[in-house]
């Protein structure tokens, strides 16, 4: 059963008289268990629908759906699976009190890998899961190996039970299914010659395995630094090494680079980003992988569009990531539209200043940084440091950045979003 949150109105659900609080029972006789049975069982034209109203009563629709009209229906949001393994670097154990209560969920869950991209170890599937992933064809999955040697990977994972990857991969494989996968590299554990096996195994995959990033381990002031450190910067050139090896080789024999370091794990080693080029797509964009290329890339692409804004003063605010590489994008930016950008880098008070992300920057950070500022016309905040509600990881709420701030302010991906002709006007 799965809860109806909204309809749409013009919408197929709406014409069905589908409301808020009412319960999708089944389809076609079919249990609906979550977001996925509906998605993929009432894709047909013609379908038998049992739903449950807010008030109790069972119904059930013939439904001929005509063609190019969508459901228009929202769902509550699904019970998330949550993970049975206690990594030392886990996120959740370097949050500060106070932070969004999100923020302390430990998903694991593989239908946000296939629906949103988020990394999962597959080490909680059941067998009923595994039936639905081939059956459902839930390709691409996004997979955190970290190591393919089973015993290193358990210790990675905390988790004695963990099942080996590499046969689950295979299993999935031979149905179709493809693959996403990182490796947080923790030095000591799953670096150096673990690092090189895990590479040789997942290149052994084939085409199964779409790509492979490395990315270091991310530390906050409040995780377990007498249990995991991050690497320093020979352990980060030496990853960097294997990673730039084995992307000669599969870009030699298959025409592509495979294998990627996080921004993160170049600036680490003190090594220079590679070309756009290098990242065949920028398929790992949202793991931090050429993150800094794709903006560059797209701020080109769109500076023709920007309107004027000549004698204008834009603040971007950011972390101390991007910080150092700021200049050379809000150059290209000035340039086409004449404003004048001025890059305020923030210290993460909330997390510690290990943690340089802007998507991770507290709503404090921000209000702190313009409180008490009159000197320009408009600022950008990074829009990744919000969730959908609006709210930042310290729980402030954007309303209350903004009742801080003495001027305008837009959320940006990326610049080009934000800075439209109605900032001109």
């Amino acid at each position: 059963m799965v809860r109806v949150a909204a309809v749409a109105p013009d919408s197929l659900g709406s014409r069905l008289g589908l409301a808020p609080g009412d319960e999708l029972l089944a389809v076609g006789g079919r249990e609906l268990v979550d977001f996925l049975d509906w998605e993929f069982l009432s894709a047909d034209d013609v379908l038998e629908l049992r739903v449950r109203t807010a008030a109790g009563r069972e119904r059930v629709l013939e439904v001929e759906r005509p063609e190019g009209l969508p459901w228009g229906v929202v769902l509550d949001p699904p019970k998330i699976r949550r993970c049975n393994n206690r990594c030392d670097f886990c996120f959740v154990d370097g949050n500060p009190a106070g932070a969004r209560k999100p923020l302390f969920i430990r998903d694991d869950d593989y239908r946000l890998s296939f629906r949103y991209g988020n990394f999962a170890t597959l080490s909680n599937l059941k067998d009923k899961d595994v039936r639905r992933i081939l059956e459902y064809r839930l390709s691409p999955l996004y997979v955190s190996v970290h190591a393919t040697d089973p015993a290193i990977r358990r210790q990675v994972l905390r988790n004695a039970k963990a099942p080996e990857i590499l046969p689950q991969l295979e299993r999935f494989a031979a149905e179709g299914i493809r693959f996403h996968t990182q490796i947080v590299m923790v030095p000591g554990l799953n670096d150096g010659a673990v690092l090189e096996r895990t590479l040789a195994d997942l290149y052994a995959c084939g085409a199964s395995v779409l790509s492979v990033s490395v990315v270091p381990v991310a530390l906050t002031a409040y995780s377990r630094h007498d249990l995991v450190r991050a690497p320093a910067g020979p352990e980060a050139r030496d990853a960097l090494a294997s990673v730039e090896r084995w992307a000669a080789r599969a870009r030699r024999e298959r025409g592509h680079g495979w294998v990627y370091g996080s921004d993160e794990l170049y600036q680490r080693a003190g090594e220079p980003f590679p070309p756009a080029e290098a990242y065949d797509g920028f398929e790992q964009v949202e793991n931090g992988v050429g993150a800094v290329r794709w903006l560059e890339g797209l701020v080109a692409a769109e500076a023709a569009a920007l309107p004027d804004l000549s004698g204008r003063r834009v603040l971007v605010l950011t972390g101390a990531a991007m910080g150092p590489l700021m200049p050379s994008v809000l150059e290209a930016v000035a340039r086409a539209t004449g404003a004048s950008l001025e890059c305020v880098v923030l210290e993460n008070s909330f997390f510690g200043p290990t943690v340089t992300t802007a998507g991770l920057l507290p709503g404090a950070a921000f209000a702190g940084a313009l409180a008490g500022r009159a000197d320009y016309d408009l600022a950008l905040l990074p829009a990744e440091a919000v969730n959908e509600d609006g709210v930042f990881v310290d729980d402030l709420g954007l309303a209350e950045v903004v009742a801080a701030a003495r001027a305008p302010l837009k959320l940006s991906y990326h610049f080009t979003d934000a800075l439209g002709a109605e900032v001109a006007a």
